[in-house]
């Protein structure tokens, strides 16, 4: 398990965003929380996103085997979501990789 999850016990949903990911990209809330049980997972730093707030992303898959890219960031603790939706091509291919090189250990 990364660094950056192993001190998380569990998510926080904001009230406000809770039907965000569901309504823009049909991403259910159990959906995104699946992604953080499965393996592989790939954790990195948003940079590009981490101006107020430190924030990550995830690649990684549900139980039903759909590939998620999810943006989150931590807050006491707890995972809190911040969007979440279909790999692109280029997040696919980074994914496969890392399964790739994975099983040849």
């Amino acid at each position: 398990m990364s660094k950056v999850l192993a001190k998380c016990t569990g998510f926080d949903w904001d009230e406000g965003n809770s039907d965000k990911n569901l309504i823009s990209h049909q991403v259910s809330n159990s959906e995104c929380e699946e992604v953080f049980f499965n393996r592989p997972l790939i954790v990195s730093d948003d940079k590009k996103h981490s101006i107020t707030e430190k924030r990550y992303y995830v690649l990684g898959r549900t139980d039903a085997d759909r590939y998620l890219f999810v943006a989150f960031t931590i807050r006491s603790n707890l995972i809190r979501i911040i969007s979440a939706r279909d790999m692109n091509e280029k997040e696919t291919t980074r994914y496969y990789e890392k399964i790739k090189r994975n099983s040849k250990l």
